[in-house]
């Protein structure tokens, strides 16, 4: 009977951490780290993983080589990444032209070396499976 209880307990915990089922600031808060860990795929030019690692709307949206060029061709002048730092995040359920949903848009302001200052705006998506992939990335 304990360990059934402590079974019990663990899997609170685990179901607790979950993306799924995170509220308000925690949602936002995975959907930046799920958007960070994103952009550095972009920074090391890993533009075909970075499609891979999308939400389910991003790859029906855009095919695996159309991705790859347009951002090849959006990045690759900018040259290396110089700096990233959070602008903001917000939840939403809704966006212009997508389906409802749970998203968090997000912006980094960001330097490269041969753009001074930019921003990166980058949309997570919770997808089926209850995890944060982007859905939509644009800089300017």
């Amino acid at each position: 009977m304990y360990k059934k209880i402590f079974l019990l307990m663990v899997l609170g915990l685990i179901l607790g951490h979950s993306t799924a089922l995170a509220d308000g600031p925690d949602k936002e808060k995975t959907a930046v780290a799920s958007a960070e860990k994103w952009v550095v795929l972009l920074d090391d030019g890993r533009y075909i993983e970075s499609w891979k690692e999308s939400s389910e709307y991003f790859k029906q949206a855009v095919t695996q080589d159309h991705w790859e060029q347009a951002v090849q061709a959006v990045r690759k002048p900018l040259g290396k990444l110089v700096s990233r730092k959070l602008k903001s995040a917000s939840y939403t359920t809704s966006l212009p032209g997508a389906p409802d949903g749970e998203y968090v848009v997000v912006e980094f302001s960001t330097a490269f070396e041969n753009k001074a200052s930019g921003v990166e705006t980058v949309t997570p998506k919770i997808d089926k499976d209850g995890i944060w992939r982007v859905s939509g990335y644009y800089i300017k």
